[in-house]
């Protein structure tokens, strides 16, 4: 039976957590003016299908295991940090490095890009927290297929669509070409702002 209620609830949940920046935006924002627009895109692939894996999770119950293993809980959380303050870190101390011309979409390139964004988004203290709590409360007791599917469809669908306009915008001539007159500065920004988040998941 398909749970037009639940996935309603999900919808809205879901694209109220997803519009708020944390690291996954920064991250599709800084691929985007600082390469192309088609890697930007195979960071949003890899961030998606994070945000799928979570939510799955979440469905069938990865907060009663957390609950359960408050270990667990506590070195996905001191992983998560660890990462953030790392590529935040890397940001800053590469922010005075000279920004080439963005070159045309390469398949390593692309591929990089996609890790990056799994990287980003499995370790994301945000994404894990939210679908744990937020999104697992929102979830009926017992999912039938039919709408575990639409869940998994509604994450997938709003997930690409608002990454999907972060890395177009970001990559547009005009922000891309500002991002390159004040990288040192922007760069330094959006590290900080990374190990800020990773810092603060440490103090939680």
């Amino acid at each position: 039976m398909f749970d037009v209620h639940a996935i309603a609830v999900v919808f809205s949940v879901y694209v109220v957590g997803v519009v708020v920046p944390g690291p996954n935006f920064v991250a599709v924002a800084h691929k985007a003016a600082s390469t192309t627009v088609h890697e930007a895109l195979g960071t949003v692939v890899g961030i998606v299908l994070v945000n799928l894996f979570w939510a799955s999770c979440a469905i069938m119950g990865v907060g009663i295991v957390f609950a359960t293993f408050p270990w667990i809980a506590l070195a996905v959380k001191l992983a998560g940090a660890g990462y953030l303050i790392w590529f935040g870190g890397r940001l800053i101390v590469k922010a005075g490095a000279q920004a080439a011309a963005p070159e045309t979409s390469r398949t390593g390139g692309m591929r990089r890009a996609i890790r990056e964004g799994v990287a980003t988004n499995l370790v994301n203290p945000k994404s894990m927290a939210f679908f744990a709590a937020v999104f697992a409360a929102a979830a009926p007791p017992h999912v039938s297929m039919p709408t575990f599917l639409g869940m998994l469809g509604t994450v997938g669908v709003v997930a690409t669509t608002w990454y999907g306009l972060v890395a177009v915008l970001f990559a547009t001539p005009r922000v891309a070409a500002r991002y390159r007159r004040h990288k040192a500065w922007v760069d330094r920004v959006c590290g900080s702002i990374i190990v800020a988040l990773g810092i603060r998941q440490l103090a939680r």
